[in-house]
């Protein structure tokens, strides 16, 4: 094995422990306790294991944690009106609504209806077109998590040929609009993308986000690039499931100058971004100054 592993469970808990410090100087300060609201509608097991990590992380941090565990069958009126509580109340400066949401609930009018100040995942049109346009808002917690994993390695990404694979709301399509921000050189593949393989390997950065278990071979590496690798697939092996990526880890690492495993890479950091940006929006909810962690 070649390449550098970039320690995601670690980046996070120097980057948890730095938030948990601002918290409690702004409740020192300011009297004031972020609030984070987490919609989960349903019973997906690995939802519920997602939402309980983020509720032991807000609740490490010092802020307060309003999770709210919804019937599959809940009609979509019902979620709306629950989201316009939540938008009137005080003590929430954050909301996140658990994917995937039951077939019943179109996702973009639920994202639509949040209000973009408690948006924390940064789901709603406005703050997506205000990412587009370089304006201020709060941004998608993986998206960031994988710029800042990327420039763990790279102190700028200026001019690098940056790769995005996939082109999810979620992930992709944010991504690439972070990369232009830092200069980079941006492409994103898809499912319709001619020689995927020939259009890896020109990649200085590599980020997989499609969601298939290692799609992507070691020899569709540019030898030296950093893959960030967002996928997290369950897989059959030795009579248990076990966690992968998107990307090859083991054929990959004999190519790639630095690479994030699966698990602890990706998904630590995006947990600790769910912090930030809670303390981003009770800040700005109370005209202070966003902290710059």
């Amino acid at each position: 094995m070649s390449a550098k592993i970039i320690d995601g469970k670690a980046m996070a808990q120097q980057l948890r422990a730095s938030i948990a410090k601002a918290v409690a100087s702004l409740s020192q300060r300011h009297g004031l306790v972020p609030g984070l609201t987490v919609l989960l509608a349903g019973n997906n097991p690995a939802s519920e294991v997602y939402v309980a990590a983020k509720s032991k992380a807000v609740s490490d941090a010092g802020m307060r944690a309003f999770d709210h565990r919804l019937p599959a069958e809940i009609t979509q009126a019902d979620m709306l009106a629950m989201i316009s509580r939540l938008n009137a109340d005080k003590n929430v400066h954050a909301i996140l609504v658990q994917l995937p949401l039951p077939a019943q609930i179109d996702a973009n009018a639920i994202f639509a209806a949040v209000d973009p100040a408690k948006d924390v995942d940064g789901f709603t049109p406005l703050n997506a077109g205000r990412l587009a346009m370089g304006m201020r808002g709060l941004v998608p917690c993986t998206p960031l998590a994988c710029v800042r994993l990327a420039k763990s390695v790279h102190s700028s990404l200026a001019g690098m040929a940056a790769l995005v694979v996939g082109r999810s709301n979620i992930v992709g399509k944010p991504l690439a609009q972070l990369l232009l921000a830092e200069n980079a050189t941006v492409t994103i593949a898809h499912s319709k993308t001619k020689d995927l393989p020939a259009t890896c390997r020109r990649a200085d950065l590599l980020f997989a986000a499609i969601g298939r278990a290692e799609m992507i071979r070691g020899d569709w590496i540019k030898p030296g690039a950093t893959v960030i690798d967002v996928g997290i697939n369950r897989v059959p092996g030795n009579g248990k499931t076990r966690l992968v990526g998107d990307v090859a880890f083991a054929e990959a690492s004999e190519i790639a100058g630095a690479i994030t495993p699966v698990p602890g890479g990706v998904g630590p950091m995006t947990i600790a971004y769910v912090l930030l940006n809670t303390l981003r929006a009770a800040c700005v909810s109370a005209g202070l100054p966003e902290p710059q962690i």
